[in-house]
């Protein structure tokens, strides 16, 4: 048996490409789907990235116009808007990270508390509901809830002496970044918590009992039996999110955008939305497509560097 086991080993690494593609045939069929899907709409796209380098003309489309080199990477990067933009996106990008990616973390370690099931279920729907609203009815939603005058949260949060009487959260700009984090982490934190759970449920409960008898309590055992056990999901998740740290979601921010916070709300993707959709004026289509290329690469970036340092320290990373 050894001996048979020894030749298949051997032969194994001997196998070719194609040797490999029909022995699992059926994995890859099974993946197939997918390998289209990002060929199409991810890959092929791509020809598009050399209308960063070139003047576009409507009449001689992407491949005719005018090669111009770095010139609009040049625009962007000596324009008013490059230092607006960038440090925009990066403080709400950041305080993001900061404040909703450890809040299903939070939230996931108290609902694996509850003992009573049907209490539990009760919870994680509860949670999970706010997700599914979209984002423009929760953006009429903080319109309404914090209205300057009559809003019910913003009357309260001034009863309570937490913001001035005069304030305008929507308004004013010292509130935007908060009003989006938080607003945000309301909205999220309950759905992104199942992938938490879902690691949680893997832990051996023969650890707990363990940790009982050694005398731990219930936030000792958290904190030594279940946060280890979520770390590798937690590193692979900020990994992903240091990928996007550029990509603000463009949607949210434009919909709350006015002009009284718009010097902080002029994030990258509302940015080259403006470009490509002047209210006077021609688009620049190439200067938007060079400011989303730069936008990419930067992210690529973060994505590599943020892995290296999770592999250096947790052994985890995407590769």
């Amino acid at each position: 048996m050894s001996k048979d086991r020894t030749t298949l080993s051997a032969a194994g690494p001997k196998r070719g490409i194609v040797g490999q593609f029909l022995h699992d045939w059926q994995l890859w069929l099974m993946l197939l789907p997918a390998i289209v899907y990002i060929f199409i709409f991810c890959y092929m796209p791509m020809y598009g990235v050399q209308l960063a380098f070139r003047k576009y003309d409507f009449a001689k489309g992407i491949y005719g116009g005018e090669w111009m080199g770095l010139t609009y990477f040049k625009q962007y990067f000596t324009g008013p808007m490059f230092k607006t933009t960038v440090v925009n996106t990066f403080v709400i990008a950041v305080t993001s990270i900061l404040f909703s990616f450890p809040a299903p973390i939070v939230l996931a370690l108290i609902i694996n508390q509850v003992r009573q099931e049907r209490w539990k279920r009760t919870v994680q729907t509860v949670v999970y509901i706010p997700y599914f609203i979209s984002t423009v009815v929760l953006v009429s939603m903080l319109n309404v809830l914090f209205a300057q005058k009559g809003g019910v949260l913003s009357d309260l949060l001034k009863t309570l002496g937490l913001v001035p009487q005069k304030a305008n959260l929507l308004g004013q700009k010292q509130y935007f970044v908060w009003m989006y984090v938080f607003s945000g982490v309301w909205q999220g934190m309950g759905w992104n918590s199942i992938i938490y759970l879902a690691a949680l449920s893997g832990v051996d409960p023969s650890l707990h009992e363990a940790a009982k008898i050694d005398g731990a309590n219930a936030l000792q055992r958290v904190i030594h039996v279940e946060f280890p056990a979520l770390v590798p999901t937690i590193m692979i998740l900020l990994i992903m999110n240091m990928g996007s740290i550029l990509n603000v979601g463009f949607d949210k921010v434009f919909l709350m955008q006015n002009t009284l916070n718009k010097n902080v709300s002029e994030v990258i993707s509302t940015y080259v939305y403006h470009l490509m959709a002047p209210t006077t004026g021609a688009p620049q289509f190439s200067l938007a497509t060079a400011v989303g290329l730069f936008t990419n690469v930067v992210n690529f970036g973060f994505l590599m560097i943020g892995n290296f340092i999770s592999k250096r320290i947790t052994g985890t990373g995407l590769m």
